[in-house]
């Protein structure tokens, strides 16, 4: 094994290498070049389509169930209010932030925010009703700065605002399509009144036509919602364009 000579350095070399390496540290304490965000005193700067806390515009909303219906997680329950209708809670110890429930609102009622770092006590908290959803929560903030990801010739580094990031994003409003529901054989239906139980807005009505218990539809009433096409065991409604 050849043994590695190391050469001896002057008194000078030695006084040249420590003063760069102390105007180095010096840089990189006043303008650092590190990829970490020092959270909570700096948040890093979110799009405003994160998939992050959930907020709820009851006016919006035409209880139509679709949110519960396709949350791959079960993390949405659907909660009747004073008036009636039928609004969802969300279970945040269940939830997976896929947002499926917020794309499938029709009416825009289900909107997200950049708010991704709530804190609770235990379990039972992670129960989020509809009341706490019509309010923004309480924020404590601690940051001064938003840090923001940037790539500049390959070279990836942080820039720093003295701002702070709003965390609330008015959502965009959907494009609607009014749809309203239409039986597309008659003849098949078995007159099981499911669709009239089921509608929030009586817009299903039955009646007798020759001793046979006919379903007839409001589309004034009827607010497109598909819950009537989801029960219906027959599979004879549809959603059409209004």
């Amino acid at each position: 094994m050849k043994k590695v000579i190391v050469k001896e350095q002057g008194a000078g070399e030695k006084v040249v290498r420590h003063a760069r390496a102390f105007g180095v540290s010096l840089s990189e304490s006043v303008y650092p070049h590190t990829a970490t965000v020092f959270y909570p005193r700096e948040r890093k700067k979110m799009p405003p389509n994160l998939r992050g806390y959930l907020m709820f515009k009851p006016e919006k909303c035409i209880s139509c169930w679709q949110c519960a219906f396709i949350c791959p997680a079960n993390a949405i329950q659907m909660k009747e209010a004073r008036n009636g209708r039928y609004y969802p809670n969300v279970d945040y110890g269940k939830c997976i932030f896929c947002h499926f429930c917020v794309d499938s609102c029709s009416g825009g009622a289900l909107y997200s925010t950049k708010i991704h770092d709530v804190a609770y006590r235990d379990m039972d908290e992670m129960l989020t009703l509809t009341e706490e959803m019509i309010e923004q929560p309480e924020i404590v903030r601690e940051d001064k700065k938003s840090v923001e990801y940037v790539i500049d010739r390959d070279d990836l580094h942080l820039k720093r605002r003295r701002e702070q990031d709003t965390l609330f994003v008015e959502p965009t409003p959907p494009v609607e399509i009014p749809m309203v529901s239409q039986c597309i054989d008659r003849a098949s239906c078995i007159g099981c009144r499911v669709c009239e139980q089921v509608c929030e807005h009586n817009a299903i009505s039955s009646i007798m036509e020759r001793n046979v218990l006919r379903m007839k539809i409001d589309t004034e009433r009827c607010t497109g919602c598909g819950l009537c096409v989801k029960e219906c065991s027959m599979q004879i409604l549809r959603l059409v364009r209004k």
